[in-house]
């Protein structure tokens, strides 16, 4: 998916989310700051130690928390020492530490550029902050690159690989990053849903298992394919891993949780 086409959907989830969800801009172009959020977000209730049986692979883990799940903060509208106080200052709280936080960007050169503005001040990159970016296709792995930048030995990097909207071959530099998110793409009105192969899965979970890279499926979305076949699914993400394979039925979390 090219910036563009992604632009388009991210509008089209704003369009029908924004109106009765806080924490969206009041127009998708114009990016909003929401003051405190990230405080708020840093007292919610600690989960380490804390069984979660629906969902295993958190199990006595900390709770994880999205940073910015509504947009992209790291736009270039929004001025570093306002990302500081609000996210830096927030993760590294006494709250803060008890969580781990996923700062997911299509923006990783510009997380970078924050990451040494905050070295220049003597502020490390918080251990418990992880650096993400979205790789969907092949026009995307410059993405992955400058990721490696954010950060230093013993920050923890993931890729998104969710929605794979094409053929990948990014095997070679998995071993560099600490987890893998990957998954097809969920139906959004008026489009048309892209094929996820079964396939895609295989190979990128082959590879993670020998870089001892964590993988995690998500979804196989809302259209997947095997073997060119059209698999017939009750959920219409894809989401029910009762219904996968079982040998993709794979929701590991890096090491360093």
């Amino acid at each position: 998916m090219d910036s563009n086409n992604e632009s388009l959907l991210a509008g089209n989830l704003h369009g029908r989310f924004g109106r009765t969800n806080p924490g969206y801009a009041n127009q998708f172009e114009a990016p909003e700051t929401f003051d405190g959020r990230m405080q708020e977000a840093a007292g919610w209730k600690g989960l380490a130690g804390t069984a979660r049986p629906e969902k295993t692979w958190l199990n006595k883990r900390p709770r994880l928390i999205f940073v910015s799940d509504m947009g992209d903060a790291l736009s270039t509208s929004i001025p570093f020492d306002y990302l500081r106080d609000e996210i830096i200052e927030a993760v590294v709280s006494e709250n803060g530490q008890q969580h781990r936080w996923l700062w997911l960007t299509k923006r990783p050169g510009r997380m970078a550029s924050f990451s040494d503005w905050l070295l220049k001040q003597e502020i490390s990159w918080p251990k418990n902050l992880w650096a993400g970016t979205s790789v969907t296709g092949p026009e995307s792995y410059g993405r992955a690159n400058d990721l490696l930048s954010v950060g230093d030995a013993d920050t923890v990097r993931f890729l998104s690989v969710e929605p794979q909207l094409a053929e990948l071959d990014i095997s070679r530099i998995v071993s560099q990053y600490d987890w893998v998110i990957h998954g097809g793409e969920s139906k959004q009105r008026g489009n048309e849903t892209r094929p996820f192969h079964l396939e895609w899965a295989e190979d990128l979970l082959d590879a993670c298992r020998a870089a001892n890279v964590a993988y995690f499926l998500k979804q196989l979305g809302s259209n997947p394919l095997s073997n060119g076949e059209r698999l017939t699914l009750k959920d219409g993400h894809g989401g029910d891993w009762d219904e996968w394979p079982e040998h993709l039925r794979v929701r590991q979390m890096p090491y360093c949780v």
